[in-house]
């Protein structure tokens, strides 16, 4: 509506009661609109908020925990083949990690080790290498890893102590 027809429209609304009534309520529909409207954005804001700390939460926890993992060999035996040995459960591992501890089978040797996470088709996920050292009893080799990206699903963890044959050990990725 142009704005020289409004002040007969606003005079008229001023002296018909029934007009001012029905303007009155179009006005108050239309506050109530406005204001499920602000409180449908601010619940809508809210809940993405509150979805976006609980993800980073998680991703931060799964961080901290998946930083160091730790596989214990001391009561495994390993297989000189990529077989699984019969009744032996396989070892779990979450895929991210930044440090591996392992506790090498006892009796194992200080020194230089190498580590390496193979498919079951012999291909390498994971090379590295370490220093094992005699701790209380324990010979533990700590080794740095990138996260792995592959699916979960079983693998092979070979570790030796060069240059010895490659010992095989099944490995579950989580």
């Amino acid at each position: 509506m142009p704005l020289a027809e409004v002040g007969r429209w606003l005079d008229h609304l001023g002296s018909c009661s029934p007009c001012y009534r029905d303007f009155s309520e179009l006005r108050k529909v239309r506050e109530v609109q406005r204001r499920r409207t602000l409180l449908a954005i601010a619940a809508s804001l809210l809940v993405a908020v509150g979805i976006a700390g609980w993800v980073l939460i998680q991703r931060h926890n799964e961080t901290v925990l998946s930083q160091t993992a730790v596989l214990d060999l001391r009561n495994r035996s390993a297989s000189r083949s990529p077989e699984q040995n019969v009744g032996e459960q396989p070892l779990e591992l979450r895929r991210r990690f930044s440090q591996l501890n392992i506790y090498l089978p006892l009796g194992s040797p200080e020194g230089a080790y190498e580590v390496r996470i193979v498919t079951t088709s012999g291909d390498s996920l994971l090379k590295t290498g370490g220093l094992a050292r005699l701790n209380e009893g324990v010979t533990s080799l700590q080794v740095r890893g990138d996260a792995i990206f592959a699916r979960p699903g079983p693998y092979i963890l070979q570790i030796r102590k060069p240059p010895s044959e490659w010992s095989s050990y099944p490995l579950v990725l989580r």
